[in-house]
């Protein structure tokens, strides 16, 4: 049984037809898109907004019809993976470098569905290094502040040693705190970080939470 497909392709139940739907970026709402794709070709209509590059590619190939965000006052529901939630539901997002498309889709959306499988739910976040997105210019100085909040923030790089560039053309800081105890403040103490741009701390944005696991089960939390 694979976790992440179980918990993506469960999400798909809430798209009802005729909704604009926010596609996430990641391993496990990949097969939301997939299974998006299908449904469509049985005579679901809907409509999608990417969050990213990559699954504005991959919704393509699958024939998904796309709109753009700024077309739209609202979005009916997303459908988004994370790296790590908790049962607050406060999540950590931009392992795959989306996290500002991402964040500002969910934004406007009148349901958040979060699809996971259980290695990501944790009781306090911090484990996972979290990303956030900084402009290039004096990236050092940037990269100093944040760590004055008691991490240790890394470059994103390429396989190459080159820097990871976001789909907005910044770059990603990965903060390493091993624990977060107050996500709402940090949340706020980084946004207010001159040359920060956004980070992938989510407060109060995910209604539900579909879990996926490795026996075949599904947990759904809202």
């Amino acid at each position: 049984m694979n976790p992440k497909k179980i918990a993506g392709e469960k999400a798909v139940q809430y798209v009802e037809d005729g909704m604009t739907v926010g596609l996430g970026t990641g391993s496990t709402v990949y097969f939301s898109i997939i299974k998006l794709g299908e449904l469509l070709k049985e005579g679901l209509n809907i409509k999608g907004v990417p969050t990213s590059i990559q699954t504005e590619k991959l919704a393509k190939d699958l024939e998904i019809p796309l709109v753009s965000m700024s077309s739209v006052d609202y979005l009916d529901l997303t459908i988004d993976g994370a790296d790590e939630a908790n049962h607050d539901f406060e999540l950590i997002k931009g392992g795959g470098g989306a996290l500002l498309r991402e964040k500002m889709v969910a934004s406007i959306s009148k349901k958040f569905i979060v699809v996971i499988d259980e290695s990501k739910y944790v009781n306090q976040l911090g484990k996972f290094p979290l990303p956030v997105e900084i402009v290039p210019f004096s990236w050092e100085t940037t990269l100093n502040t944040i760590k004055k909040l008691g991490c240790t923030p890394k470059i994103r790089s390429n396989k190459n040693a080159s820097p990871f560039i976001t789909d907005n053309q910044n770059y990603i800081a990965d903060c390493y705190f091993e624990i977060i105890d107050n996500p709402a403040v940090l949340n706020q103490q980084l946004n207010m970080i001159p040359g920060v741009v956004e980070n992938g701390l989510f407060i109060k944005m995910a209604d539900t939470i579909v879990l996926g696991r490795k026996n075949g089960d599904v947990t759904i939390m809202s």
